[in-house]
């Protein structure tokens, strides 16, 4: 609700190499935030180039959800699928983030499924990794039908800290 009580109205959009400054702010933010959940650095993807980022979402399907009157982006997800003949029938679900004010909405399980939306017309399995200790990101991924197949050891290092994460998959089935 904005101050004068109507409903603030937002969307859930894939992104283009366009929107790449709002991209990079918000990417950049969740990482500085969120240093030991994502597998990427801040500071190494804080010194690259705009134009990195816009290859990035050309790259990627990348969805964002934001207030349609304003270019503040409060979640995003992304999936990736290999060009290789041979692995482009699984995609990676990553770079899961939302906004802490915008946490406990619905927003991360509407990202989750928008993303699985499009998955199913180009990938049979969607996969993902999450910091073993993110108990509310693993909750939220088997509510969507994720089931855990691993759990890699010393995944990611932060600092001097390790940190295990789970491995996850959902089979989808055929594309449409």
């Amino acid at each position: 609700m904005s101050e004068n009580g109507s409903k603030v109205r937002s969307e859930i959009r894939r992104l283009s190499a366009l929107d790449a400054p709002e991209y990079r702010e918000l990417r950049l933010g969740s990482l500085k935030a969120h240093p030991d959940a994502l597998g990427a650095d801040w500071e190494e993807e804080a010194a690259q180039p705009l134009a990195w980022f816009a290859d990035r979402l050309d790259r990627n399907v990348v969805f964002v959800e934001g207030l349609a009157a304003t270019s503040v982006l409060r979640g995003m997800a992304g999936l990736y699928v290999s060009d290789s003949a041979k692995q482009r029938h699984k995609g990676v679900l990553w770079g899961m983030f939302v906004q802490p004010e915008a946490r406990g909405t619905g927003l991360a399980s509407a990202l989750v499924a928008r993303v699985l939306e499009h998955a199913k017309r180009t990938v049979e399995e969607v996969r993902l990794t999450v910091v073993a200790t993110n108990t509310t990101a693993i909750r939220l991924y088997e509510r969507a039908g994720f089931e855990q197949y691993g759990l890699e050891r010393r995944a990611l290092k932060v600092k001097d800290s390790y940190h295990d994460e789970v491995l996850m998959a959902l089979a989808l089935g055929r594309p449409r």
